[in-house]
């Protein structure tokens, strides 16, 4: 058993705990663009639409965007971010979810949505998603997302539109 092998026995999640990412770090920023490329490269071919605009996105459009991010690490490079705002609502959106293909089924984006549920709980979170990224709805319903809409992006593109209703914090999440 080689040394490799046997680290990625030992841990089921051979990355990082998520982290805040700074985008305002010139390496960080590069390091996030470069996975959300490599991201949305794959999402684009599921999709059949290149058009994903966080895809021709420049640095600094990126670093402008008004959104907070968490990101993970294996040991070489960032493999998964995801990012959100509130909306005027009080809605948690989650803007963005990325993981680098390296990384895919490895448990990243379920490690990044478990830290985004702890550190902004919310009664209301929404995302939506490529219609035909099928791993991506699957996941989002996984995780007890409703489908509540599709919206055309593109000719013969659509994005599913989701939203989880969760218990407000001070109400108990089971029943009596």
């Amino acid at each position: 058993m080689t040394g490799e092998r046997h680290t990625a026995t030992r841990s089921h999640r051979p990355f990082t705990e998520p982290v805040r990412l700074d985008l305002s770090d010139p390496d960080t920023l590069r390091h996030l663009w470069d996975l959300q490329r490599a991201s949305y490269t794959i999402e684009a071919r599921l999709i059949g639409f290149d058009g994903i605009p966080p895809l021709h996105e420049s640095l600094e459009q990126l670093r402008a965007c008004d959104e907070s991010f968490l990101g993970v690490r294996d040991e070489s490079r960032l493999v998964g971010a995801v990012s959100w705002s509130r909306l005027p609502n009080g809605a948690l959106d989650i803007c963005r979810l990325v993981v680098h293909p390296v990384a895919h089924r490895r448990g990243v984006a379920t490690a990044l949505l478990d830290a985004l549920d702890s550190i902004e709980p919310a009664e209301l979170t929404v995302v939506s998603t490529g219609t035909a990224n099928l791993p991506a709805v699957a996941l989002y319903r996984r995780r007890g997302f409703n489908p509540v809409g599709e919206r055309q992006i593109a000719p013969g593109v659509t994005v599913t539109l989701l939203e989880r209703k969760n218990a407000p914090a001070s109400q108990p999440t089971h029943d009596s």
